[in-house]
């Protein structure tokens, strides 16, 4: 199961897209541009597609993981294969732009899980 959010998911269905994949993370994909989130699925790559396919532009998409049942910063993960673009000057699995992580965490803590929100 995968879903494409623009706001704010009730903890309800972030706990529902744990259960159906990691049990205790979840993958997603963030659009920077668009400013929405693919959450869910075994893969970033499912979640990719999706976006890609409501039309998202692939130069958008970064994949991360999300721990909801830690604290502090190492909830967040910011790697995913699809990460991997020599043509974007990002050479490995992790985001390597300490800006662009910066995106990533804040539509994750804005539409996923608040820095000061927990599932516990």
């Amino acid at each position: 199961m995968i879903e494409i959010i623009n706001q704010k998911i009730s903890s309800d269905l972030l706990i529902s897209l744990c259960e159906n994949s990691f049990k205790t993370m979840v993958k997603f994909v963030v659009d920077t541009e668009q400013q929405r989130i693919a959450v869910g699925g075994d893969l970033h790559a499912d979640g990719e597609s999706l976006l890609l396919q409501s039309g998202s532009i692939q130069d958008n998409l970064w994949g991360a993981n999300l721990y909801p049942y830690k604290k502090g910063e190492g909830r967040l993960e910011y790697t995913s294969l699809i990460n991997i673009r020599p043509r974007q000057e990002n050479n490995s699995m992790q985001i390597e732009d300490i800006e662009l992580q910066s995106v990533v965490k804040s539509l994750a803590e804005s539409l996923l899980l608040g820095k000061n929100e927990d599932l516990a």
